[in-house]
This record gives C-alpha cells, sequence and structure tokens, in this order.
C-alpha cells in the first residue's frame, strides 16, 4: 500500500517541504501501524524544519508533533488494541504522514465520536497547558494569571482550562484576538501597543501569580515584572531564544541543542536568589513525557474526557489536507492565527473559528 508523507529535505524555509509518495511503512515487533486523520501544524515543527529546535532531526526527515489515527494494523506482540480503534501520539517527528508506525506504548486511546481534528489538539497544546497550569505553576482558584501569545493554540487551551480552575485571566494578543481572549474568559491587554507590565498592575494591582511565558530571552525577565511576591513565570517554547534572538544560536542543527542552556540558567537562579521571591521555571512537554510517560497518558486521558463531555473545546483555526503542509507552515509564521492549525484526512473547506 502506498501513502504519501512531507519531508523537509533540508533545513530551511518552507520551501523544503516536499510532498513523497512510497510503500506504506509495516510494523515491526510491537508496533501499531496508524492511518493519520489529523495531525497539528505548530511552532516545534516550523523550528524543526529551520533546524533550530533542541528534537530537530536530521534531514530529510517528516515533521510533525501530534497526530490522531485509526489502528489499521498490528505488528507481532501488540495487544488491548483493535484495527478501526482511534488513538492519539505524540511521536514528536513523523505525523506529516498519512501511515506511521508507532511503538504501542505512544499510543492513547481516544473515546468514539470526538472530532480528530478537536483531539489532536488537545496532544501537545492542552496537554502543555494543562502541564503548566497544574504541575509548573501549581495554580490555585481565585488566582491571577497572565497568558502570552492567548489567542494562539496553547493561550487558548490555557484560557479554557484556566476558566475550569476559576483563575483570574489576563491575555497578551492582537486586537485581532482580543474578542477570542474576552469570549474565553480572559482580560485582553494588546501587547503592540500597550506596555503589559504596566497594564496588568493597572488592572490587577499586585500582579500576577503565575506568568506563561513562550517567547524567552530578555521577555522572561520582562514577565517576572509583572509578577506578585512569590509568583512564577513558566518559560516554555522560547521561540526567540531558539532562533537566535535571545539564549541561543539561529544556526541549524542538532549541535545547536544544549547552547544557552548555562545562560537560561542563570535566569532561573537570578530569579531564585533576587528579592521578591518572583521564581522562574522551565516546562518542556517532551522532558516531562520522557521522565514520567504515566503521567502524560493520565494527563492525554483527562483532557480526552473533558472534550468528550464538551468542557472544553478547542478553536480550530484551519483545517487543511496533507499536501497543504507548506501553505499551512506559512499561515503559521505569519501570526495572528486564532487556534490550531491542522492537517486533516479529508479536508473541510474554510474556516472554522
Amino acid at each position: 500500500m502506498r501513502h504519501r508523507r512531507i519531508v523537509v529535505a533540508r533545513y530551511g524555509g518552507s520551501e523544503v517541504l516536499q510532498v513523497l509518495e512510497e510503500e506504506g511503512p509495516e510494523p515491526g515487533p510491537g508496533e501499531v501501524r496508524v492511518r493519520v486523520h489529523a495531525a497539528g501544524i505548530s511552532l516545534p515543527d516550523v523550528l524543526a524544519r529551520e533546524g533550530v529546535h533542541p528534537e530537530t532531526p536530521r534531514p530529510p526527515f517528516t515533521p510533525g508533533w501530534d497526530l490522531v489515527g485509526e489502528v489499521e494494523r498490528l505488528g507481532a506482540g501488540v495487544s488491548g488494541l483493535e484495527p478501526g480503534q482511534m488513538v492519539a501520539a505524540m511521536p514528536i517527528s513523523g505525523a506529516y504522514a498519512e501511515l506511521i508506525c508507532l511503538p504501542q506504548q505512544e499510543l492513547v486511546p481516544v473515546p468514539p465520536g470526538l472530532d480528530a481534528a478537536e483531539a489532536v489538539s488537545l496532544v501537545l497544546n492542552y496537554i502543555t497547558a494543562y502541564q503548566m497550569l497544574h504541575h509548573a505553576a501549581k495554580v490555585q482558584p481565585g488566582q491571577r494569571v497572565l497568558i502570552h501569545g492567548a489567542a494562539g493554540g496553547v493561550g487558548t487551551a490555557l484560557l479554557q482550562l484556566g476558566r475550569l480552575a476559576g483563575l483570574e485571566m489576563y491575555g497578551t494578543c492582537s486586537a485581532r484576538g482580543a474578542q477570542t481572549v474576552s469570549d474565553l474568559g480572559g482580560i485582553p491587554i494588546d501587547y503592540r501597543h500597550q506596555d503589559f507590565v504596566a497594564e496588568l498592575r493597572r488592572l490587577a494591582t499586585g500582579g500576577a501569580d503565575a506568568v506563561f511565558d513562550p517567547i524567552g530571552g530578555a521577555h522572561l525577565w520582562q514577565s517576572r515584572e509583572a509578577l506578585a511576591p512569590g509568583g512564577r513565570v513558566v518559560g516554555y517554547g522560547l521561540s526567540t531564544s531558539l532562533r537566535g534572538e535571545g539564549l541561543t544560536s539561529s544556526s541549524p542543527g542538532r549541535r545547536q541543542r544544549f547552547r544557552g542552556t548555562a545562560v537560561f540558567g542563570l535566569y532561573i537562579l537570578g530569579s531564585w536568589l533576587l528579592p521578591g521571591r518572583k521564581r522562574l521555571v522551565p516546562y518542556s512537554i517532551q522532558t516531562l513525557k520522557r521522565l514520567k510517560p504515566a503521567l502524560f497518558r493520565q494527563d492525554l486521558a483527562t483532557l480526552l474526557d473533558l472534550l468528550r463531555r464538551q468542557q472544553i473545546r478547542p478553536i480550530i483555526a484551519r483545517r487543511l489536507p496533507l499536501v497543504e503542509a507548506r501553505q499551512a507552515q506559512e499561515l503559521l509564521e505569519k501570526g495572528g492565527v486564532i487556534g490550531k492549525i491542522v492537517l486533516v484526512r479529508e479536508a473541510s473547506p474554510g474556516k472554522d473559528a
């Protein structure tokens, strides 16, 4: 059986993405072949294509951190799964494909009847949000939080989950995303025209108990200024750092994966040594998954149940077919995307939200 997958032929811009047609993979012992129904488009995919993400494979490789699909074939020794069953996984690379073979332990059952595009949004975006809220920041009802990029994929997840947790929420966004932030229970702050530290302190006397910062570099220190005493900045993603605007070099390739770690460590150490008890804590979904795989599965199962009970609903910005992966990444890179862009097995025209 032949299938198609997207290949990064070399590090670079979106033009390096190619559609490859080849024979489909066969599952080895302990593996399951999954037909992908939905794969998420994320900034880590773009950073891997550029060759600057810590998880960057050597080209040629197929990008794609997260997927939801249908069990198609079982390898030797696999039990507990059936052909036709829906599953989710976070392989970190390889999801931009029609077929993928993964170890059984990587797969989490998806309740029947869920929309694949909504379900795949949970795998990277919502687990990141859930674990930052409850494991890194350890939020409590009534606390104040500031969410940077609040209209994006992780930002909207933080808003939805923060509302369930009973938080008072503020979110930086563009004017275009302000209504979405408001609709999800947050108070928007226009980062283009307002000083977010001054605005937050005007709106919330004393500052925030937690700030969620995906930008990195010196921006982490600005976020610290928005904290109340005893608060935490949770740093994740660190997009400017990885692209060489903050802590790390923009030179491509895995050889760069640890560059800047020492500097980031100094930010963390400084936050603990300076007065005010305003801490900086790092969060990495892939690190936590490797250290505590059972926790990852448990948190994803919790989120899938919340989706099944309609207590959360991911915002899908666009659904595009696999062959339009290049366009999908370009849309994300332009900025201003509200919610999640998803590659789907059968595309629905237009926007969902």
